[in-house]
């Protein structure tokens, strides 16, 4: 029998949740089976008391999300290589059940190519899923567990091996698509993202537009995403694709106008190191019903 797989969680906090982080904590140490060791990182403020055993890391300034996960990455060694399976989890979040971790475990176990688990989010008061939170197009049905083509940046888990062969998150994404990034850059190397629906995480309902800054880093990181990791020809039909439907969710003035500056951005500065994906990617993308044009 193969031995369990070690399972380690990163949290990241900005300090202003101090509530809902220790909640969040305790869900993790209620986890079944062996105990999940955890690394709180203080992004650029310091971090709430925390139980006994929970090691912190307080960044002098805000990384950002992926730059903030990725040091807690690297505090279970390169690459996170100390452990066999990190989870993610936002620190308003709480882990719904106790057998999160086990299920992980075992499904990381029966399928040596899978690389990603994104875990159902849901209302803690009403249990219901936004549409938003199921990362596939068909996404009627949060019920469903299916195979997809990304995950959800608070409420997931990843094999370290993933980490160690295409590398961690997009630091200069600061927010908003760096684990699309991710995920394509991990199914261009042969792994696989499922979602499951029996892994939950409780999260207050919210709009991601709550950040000041979302519009512009949306279109910023989209143009990134693409010139990042897309075959050429499909560069501009992706973003010709997400401009459209941009413009049909009719946004505010204010909102339009800082999401063409973020368009204007994302053609203007470093996207950093460009790896366009393979072709058999792309049908790959194509078949699981998310073809790399929308």
């Amino acid at each position: 029998m193969d031995r369990s797989l070690k399972v380690g969680a990163v949290v990241i906090t900005m300090g202003n949740r101090p509530e809902e982080l220790r909640a969040l904590l305790d869900s993790v140490a209620k986890q079944d089976g062996d105990r999940v060791e955890v690394v709180v990182v203080g992004n650029g403020s310091p971090v709430p008391g925390v139980p006994e055993g929970v090691r912190t890391i307080e960044l002098p300034e805000n990384l950002g999300i992926p730059g903030g996960r990725n040091v807690g990455i690297e505090a279970f060694g390169p690459g996170g290589r100390d452990v066999d399976v990190l989870l993610f989890l936002d620190d308003d979040g709480l882990l719904a059940r106790t057998d999160t971790a086990e299920l992980c475990r075992q499904a990381f176990a029966a399928d040596e190519k899978l690389g990603i688990i994104s875990f159902r989010i849901a209302d803690p008061d009403t249990g219901l899923t936004q549409r938003r939170h199921v990362p596939r197009l068909r996404a009627s049905d949060p019920m469903r567990s299916s195979r997809v083509t990304t995950f959800l940046g608070g409420a997931n888990a990843v094999r370290t091996q993933v980490f160690a062969e295409v590398g961690g998150l997009p630091d200069a994404f600061f927010y908003a698509h760096e684990e699309t990034d991710l995920a394509w850059r991990a199914l261009d190397a042969g792994w696989l993202i499922d979602y499951r629906s029996d892994m939950v995480l409780y999260h207050p309902t919210t709009a991601p537009s709550r950040h000041a800054v979302y519009h512009r880093m949306v279109a910023r990181n989209r143009v990134w995403l693409a010139r990042r990791n897309l075959p050429a020809p499909l560069v501009p039909v992706y973003l010709g694709v997400w401009l459209l439907l941009t413009l049909a969710r009719r946004p505010s003035g204010p909102a339009l106008k800082a999401w063409f500056s973020g368009f204007k951005e994302g053609w203007s500065t470093s996207c950093g190191p460009r790896r366009p994906m393979k072709w058999r990617t792309v049908w790959r993308l194509t078949r699981l019903g998310r073809p790399p044009v929308i």
